[in-house]
Order: C-alpha cells, then sequence, then structure tokens
C-alpha cells in the first residue's frame, strides 16, 4: 500500500514508515491540530465490510480509547480515508520486547518488572472485559517508562454489564468471526488454535510464553513446521526454565506452568493475582535489584581502589541488596483510612478442595483486625457477599461503606501457607502496597498475626501494646487439628441440623488430637449455641456442652473475645443471669472491639433490660461493622418492637428484607404490623410469608394478626394446629435464633394473650419457663400488656430475678 512522507489522513501528516506486519503498516506522523507526534497504524485487512460492521468496529475502538493505563499503548483516533481504515496511537520510543529477547535472555530483575506490569495493563483491560487475543514480544514496547502494551483489544471484546468487570462472555468483534483462528501460533492457547471461544484466560497462557521466552531466551513450544508446533502446544509440556536459566525463582517457574496450562480452568483465572504474585517475587530478596550489566560496570570502576574500600564496598552492596525490599518497604508511604474491608480471599492452591481453609484463613484475619480497636473492619458475613464478585471495587466499597478494600490470595503447598495481601485506595482504585507472608501450618496463628498487625500498619492504625500481646502470645497449632477446626467452621455456616452436627464431629475430632486448643472448644462452643438455636434442638443438652465448652476455652485463653461472647449468650437467654451475662459482653467488645455479633447481643441485652435508649447506639454499630448482614436491622427492628416503637420497628424490619427475605424478619414485621393496628397489611404479609415458608414460627405471627383483626376462628384454627404439631415434639429449644422447625410456648402464648384467654396464656408461659424458651422479652414485650397486673406475671418476672 505504501504512503509517502507528507501524505495526509485527516489531520495526521505522515512522517515516516516504523515498520508493517500482517495487520497493516504503522508510520510516524505529526497530529496537525495538537502538534504532537503520533503513530498511525493502516490496517491493511479492513474490519469495516457493511455500516453495521463499521459501527461496530467504532464502538470497539470507543471502549479500547478508554483504557487508560500508563502501561497500555493509548488509543487516540480512528479514521476512515478512501476506503483505508486507520488507527491512531500514542507514539513510543524503544524497542519492542521482540527486539530486546534477539539479543539474549532478558536479566530476571527485568523479567519480573516487565511482567508485572503487562500483567497490570491485563488485568485493567480484563476487568473492562477486553481481551487482546494476540499477546506476544512484537506486542510489547520498552520504552524508558516500562512496558507497554500495544495494539490491544481490537481483536475481542467480552459482554460485560454497565459497571462490571468482564465477566469474559464473548462477542465476536467485527475483526474477527467466531470460530476464526486469530493470533500468532507459538503464543496461542489450546482454546485459540481449536477456533473455540477464548476469554481473558487465553491472554493469560500467551502471557506464559512470553514470560517464558523473556527468562530463557527460546519460546516454550518449537517445531520444524506448523502442525507439529500445534501439536506441541496442545500435547507437549515445555522444558522446565531452570534447565534453561539457572538462575529462575522457583516461584516464576510456577507461574510460568500454571499459565502454560492446557486447561483454561487449571490457570491463574485473573491477572489481577498474577501481578500479586510477581509483585512479590519482585518485593522478594531472591531477585537483584540490578541486572548483572549494572553491577559488572560498577566493579570494573572499584577495581582501581584499594583493595580495603573494594571490600567494605563489597559488604555495603551486598547488605543493600539484601536489605533493599525491606529498606523501601519501611520507607514506604502508610495510608490513613477509616474503614476497611477485607473481601474473600482467593485459593491460589493448585487444590480446588482447599476453599475451607482459604475461608478460614480470610475469616482469622478479619478476627484479629478486629481486636484491634484503632481498626473499623467490615465483618465477614458482609464481606463474604463478595466472593468472586465481577463488581467494580469502588462499588463493593461503596456498599460496605469502606474507604479501603484488602484484597488477598492464599496459597497453600504441603505444610507451608502463604498470604498476600493487597491494600487499595476505594476511591481511586489505586493500588498502594502489597505484601505476601509464608511460614509453616502449625505457625498459623502467628502468620494470620503478622498478617493482620502489617495490615494495620499500612492503615496507620494504632496497636495498643495489650492488643499486640494478645496478637502474638499464642501457641503453635497442631496442623491436623486446626484443618479440622477450619472445616467445622466452614461446614457450620450452612446452618442445616446435619451441617452443624457434621461440624460438632469435626471440632470433637480436633480436640483429640489437640485438646488444649482454646479456638477449637470456641468453635464447639458456638456450634452447639447454634444448635440450641437455630436448629432447635432440645437445650437441656446443648447447653451444658455449650458452657463447658467456652469456659474450657477462657481456661485455656482468657483472651479470646470470640469464648466471652458464646458464655454470655448461654447467660442471657438461658440462665437469665443478667448481671454476668453484661459482664461477659463488656469483656468481649474490650478484647475483640471490631465484633458485630457482639454489639448486637449487647443491645438485645439493654432492649431486655428495659434500656431502649441505650441500645440503639450498639445496633448502629453494629450496622456499620456489618452492613450488609440482614440481622443486624432485624434485631433493631425488635428492640424498637419491644419498645413499643411500631413504625421504626417496621421501617428496619423493611430494610433487612431488602437485603434479603428471612422468616425471622417476616415474623417480626407481622407482629409489629398487628400491633400497629394495621390489620390489613399484617394479615397480607403474614399469608404470603406462610405460603413460603409454614414454619411454626411463621404461623404463630398469622395468629396474631388474625387476633389483632378480631377474626378469633382463624386465629384459634392455627393455635389447634401449633397444639397438634407441639404434642409430636420432645422438650423446646432455647432462645432467640430462628424456631422455624418448632412450636415455641412462648410465642404461642403471645396469641392467647392477644385473643384475651389468659389461663392458656399462662400455661403456655408455664412451659416457655421450664424449657427456658424465649421468656427473657417477658417484661418488655407489648403482646403480654394485658397481662401485666395479674399476679401470675408477677410471680413469673420474679422468677426470672430480673432487676428492678
Amino acid at each position: 500500500m505504501g504512503l509517502t512522507s507528507g501524505a495526509k489522513l485527516g489531520p495526521y501528516e505522515i512522517l515516516s514508515l516504523l515498520g508493517s506486519g500482517g495487520m497493516g503498516e504503522v508510520y510516524r506522523a505529526r497530529d496537525t491540530r495538537l502538534d504532537r507526534t503520533v503513530a498511525v497504524k493502516i490496517l491493511t485487512q479492513s474490519p469495516a465490510d457493511t455500516p453495521e460492521a463499521r459501527q461496530r468496529f467504532l464502538q470497539e475502538a470507543r471502549t479500547i480509547s478508554r483504557l487508560n493505563h500508563p502501561h497500555i499503548c493509548a488509543l487516540y483516533d480512528v479514521g476512515v480515508q478512501d476506503g483505508m481504515d486507520y488507527l491512531v496511537m500514542e507514539y513510543l520510543e524503544g524497542e519492542t520486547l521482540a527486539a530486546r529477547i534477539g539479543k539474549g535472555p532478558l536479566p530476571i530483575a527485568d523479567v519480573v518488572r516487565y511482567s508485572s506490569q503487562i500483567a497490570d495493563a491485563l488485568d485493567k483491560a480484563h476487568r473492562q472485559g477486553i481481551v487482546h487475543r494476540d499477546l506476544k514480544p512484537a506486542n510489547v514496547m520498552l520504552t524508558r517508562a516500562g512496558a507497554k502494551l500495544l495494539d490491544f483489544g481490537l481483536a475481542k471484546r467480552a459482554a460485560i454489564l454497565p459497571g462490571e468487570m468482564g465477566s469474559f462472555t464473548t462477542v465476536s468483534s467485527p475483526l474477527t468471526e467466531r470460530g476464526t483462528i486469530v493470533g500468532t501460533i507459538p503464543y496461542m492457547s489450546p482454546e485459540q488454535l481449536q477456533g473455540k471461544e477464548t476469554d481473558g484466560r487465553s491472554d493469560i497462557f500467551s502471557f506464559g510464553a512470553m514470560l517464558y521466552e523473556m527468562a530463557t531466551g527460546r519460546k516454550p513450544f518449537a517445531a520444524a513446521n506448523q502442525a507439529s508446533l500445534v501439536a506441541a502446544i496442545l500435547k507437549e509440556e515445555p522444558q522446565p526454565m531452570s534447565e534453561l536459566q539457572p538462575l529462575t525463582p522457583l516461584l516464576l517457574e510456577r507461574i510460568v506452568k500454571a499459565c502454560l496450562a492446557k486447561d483454561a480452568d487449571e490457570r491463574p483465572q485473573s491477572a489481577h493475582d498474577l501481578r500479586r504474585e510477581l509483585d512479590w517475587i519482585r518485593e522478594s530478596s531472591a531477585v537483584p535489584v540490578s541486572g548483572k550489566s549494572t553491577v559488572a560496570r560498577s566493579l570494573v570502576r572499584l577495581q582501581a581502589a584499594p583493595a580495603t574500600a573494594v571490600a567494605v564496598l563489597l559488604l555495603l552492596l551486598g547488605a543493600i541488596g539484601w536489605y533493599w525490599p525491606g529498606i523501601r518497604r519501611a520507607l514506604g508511604a502508610h495510608h490513613q483510612f477509616n474503614s476497611v474491608a477485607v473481601l474473600p480471599f482467593q485459593n491460589f492452591s493448585a487444590d480446588p478442595e482447599q476453599e475451607y481453609f482459604v475461608d478460614g484463613m480470610t475469616e482469622a484475619v478479619i478476627t484479629d483486625l478486629t481486636k484491634i480497636k484503632a481498626m473499623k473492619v467490615v465483618s465477614r458475613t458482609s464481606a463474604i457477599r463478595y466472593k468472586n464478585s465481577k463488581k467494580p471495587l469502588r462499588d463493593i466499597a461503596g456498599d460496605l461503606n469502606a474507604d479501603a478494600v484488602i484484597e488477598g490470595s492464599v496459597m497453600r503447598s504441603g505444610d507451608r501457607v502463604r498470604i498476600t495481601v493487597e491494600l487499595i485506595d476505594a476511591s481511586s482504585d489505586q493500588h498502594l502496597w502489597a505484601e505476601s507472608y509464608e511460614r509453616s501450618l502449625k505457625d498459623v496463628f502467628a502468620l494470620q498475626s503478622e498478617v493482620a498487625q502489617a495490615i494495620a500498619k499500612q492503615v496507620q492504625a494504632t496497636i495498643t501494646p495489650q492488643e499486640q500481646a494478645r496478637l502474638v502470645t499464642r501457641s503453635p497449632v497442631d496442623p491436623e487439628a486446626y484443618e479440622l477446626f477450619l472445616k467445622g467452621r466452614h461446614i457450620m455456616r450452612r446452618g442445616g441440623l446435619e451441617d452443624v452436627r457434621k461440624a460438632i464431629e469435626y471440632f470433637e475430632a480436633g480436640l483429640k488430637k489437640d485438646p488444649d486448643s482454646a479456638v477449637i472448644y470456641t468453635g464447639l462452643a458456638d456450634a452447639y449455641i447454634y444448635k440450641m438455636s437455630d436448629v432447635h434442638e432440645s437445650p437441656v443438652e446443648a447447653v451444658v456442652k455449650a458452657r463447658a465448652a467456652a469456659t474450657k476455652a477462657l481456661e485455656l485463653d482468657e483472651s479470646l473475645g470470640e469464648a466471652h461472647t458464646s458464655l454470655a449468650s448461654i447467660r442471657l437467654f438461658y440462665d437469665w443471669d443478667w448481671a454476668g451475662a453484661e459482664r461477659e459482653l463488656k469483656r468481649a467488645m474490650e478484647l475483640n472491639p471490631g465484633d458485630a455479633l457482639t454489639y448486637r447481643l449487647y443491645g438485645a441485652f439493654l432492649t431486655i433490660m428495659g434500656r431502649h435508649p441505650e441500645a440503639t447506639p450498639y445496633f448502629d454499630e453494629a450496622r456499620k461493622l456489618d452492613p450488609l448482614y440482614e440481622r443486624n436491622y432485624a434485631a433493631e427492628g425488635y428492640s424498637y418492637f419491644m419498645a413499643h416503637q411500631f413504625d421504626a420497628a417496621i421501617a428496619e424490619y423493611r430494610k433487612s428484607l431488602e437485603i434479603e427475605p428471612d422468616p425471622m424478619t417476616y415474623f417480626g414485621l407481622v407482629l409489629a404490623l398487628a400491633e400497629k393496628g394495621d390489620h390489613a397489611e399484617a394479615i397480607s404479609e403474614g399469608e404470603k410469608a406462610t405460603k413460603l415458608d409454614s414454619s411454626p414460627l411463621l404461623l404463630t405471627s398469622l395468629a396474631s394478626a388474625y387476633a389483632r383483626a378480631g377474626r378469633r376462628t382463624d386465629s384459634q384454627r392455627i393455635l389447634q394446629q401449633l397444639e397438634e404439631l407441639s404434642k409430636l415434639q420432645g422438650p423446646a429449644p432455647a432462645w432467640h435464633g430462628r424456631h422455624l422447625g418448632y412450636v415455641c410456648p412462648y410465642e404461642v402464648a403471645g396469641v392467647y394473650a392477644q385473643l384475651g384467654d389468659k389461663d392458656r396464656t399462662f400455661r403456655w408461659l408455664n412451659k416457655a419457663s421450664q424449657s427456658r424458651s424465649c421468656m427473657y422479652w417477658l417484661r418488655q414485650d407489648p403482646r403480654f400488656d394485658s397481662i401485666h397486673a395479674d399476679p401470675r406475671f408477677q410471680e413469673l418476672l420474679s422468677r426470672m430475678k430480673f432487676p428492678q
């Protein structure tokens, strides 16, 4: 085709030919409007054979032009002249990576530096759904500012929803058709070669091939002809990098091997994780900060120096080389944030079955962070909603009311565990700090503590000496016992009866291996508490075991705030030991000031005591720490209900239902509507809820709505049904959870009170008193206002030893 110097393409004046390739020719040109040098690429294979195709092409270009990244060559403009399509790009001075590799392998320090920059550029594009599909050394320019990716994304764009990260659901662009093989064969992924759908993981394969070549000077796959090369990529494994380049760090070789996996599911699933791993290598002392040539030149200059001076300088150089990463980190800027969200860590191990372990590490780090009073850390129950989320970090942080986000990954290999964490400014999506920490599994507590302290330091959170002592004074753990503990925690979150029973088995098995593990005793206590609340078994046996486990945990480690919270729950909801419950809750808040559950429980305690105005700030704090957990709103709604503030209660229940429909929330909403006098709405919500879930709990709320509306026959029909069900059950379960499969005598008593049947009310209240079922609300509950003057009511209050 050829353009001569002085030729014009729109406002661009051609200056000279820079190069040519299969897709076209590239010229140095001058933008006559802005008086700047640009690169103009003439497309010899036109993407725009029809008006519709041209429109798609322009739309693609607009998308790519928004890829503002320091390591992506910017696309300025597109145009067509005389049927000739052209692209206008940033003009770069330097050499291509292909030209640099032609001179020999790059120093490992340069390999890691450039590949980290390329991975960061890929991450930026992939988050916007743009896939390169022709990643190769010839499409990377090395400049003074570092590596720059060229020709990014004109081959294909993944379909994404506005505001979301790329989902990698593929859409053919106007440059290609589905099934067409696009790319450069030595760097193409197996799925590309087979004409299959591709996504960002195909770029990751090409990235691995390019990284291999940078470090060794050779392509990972080579053959005498094209057919053999394709076969090698599809079936063969490349020669180990360490055989070609002995200085290759083992982690770098592992990263490349993972990138070159034949199955896309077995590769790293995001360029973001790749960059973090590469940054970890770069920050470690295993990679020199300067290439060999620089060191060699320094030694040449030292040859003329006296021998003693040379020795001293060499020692200094060695010390600086060894400590340089730590010096850089020590001198690095720290950032102050009001609230931090730790998103679920990613599983960077080869085994997907390690997900329970990774989730456990996330929870453990959050738990350690919540022990630091100066830290405001979003609770795990809110953050877990964004596990594997494609939502932009800025939006996630907004949902969680956090101004900084911690992302991380966990890699386990045998008895070694490494946690990599990264601090991101939510307002700018700027990556501020990243670090990796590694220890043996028996020192996992020390590892978690080290990570938590490092995060606190980066956000300038002050750690008191007492907090420091609590973070660092835990003993080594038996690895097998700790794994059983993590499995128990993981399965217990599912919430079913069999899940909790299985969790108890895990905890008990863990204690056989490590009978002095305080954290396992805490897990066991929580399981029994959960068993007698949310899954509704008799508390008689469960509460004894829960109390024993919590007490043993505190004997082994009095500083475990979560064990104090467990013991407080037992004393509050089962023992009716009001002073003891308050003492344990205050101690738990002192030891674990960032635990939302403890604040929620203390709010409930204050409500039970009739101190509702004092309770509100604690519910507010629980919501701040755990903004997307529906029970925080439902709990405050129940507090307002007990304070006879029904409009406020209804508002909180509505907020809870917006987050997640929950039978307990519908139960409270129906009661509040009925007590307010909005009988039609109460009945409507109650009937709707019982159609979705016909649990006894929801039936009692509907019976209450009928009773308040004067529909006695309907209310008594439900009560008769509940009485029949109760005869089929054993002893009642305890307290404040979801009594979904159990006829709670306290709730039945509430319906009879609303019907004015005092004798049946007290008969069912006595049943509730014997089984310790929800009786703690009795003094405040508006459903029982009509029986306050009855001596039997006062006798019940006396039995419960409420403070005057």
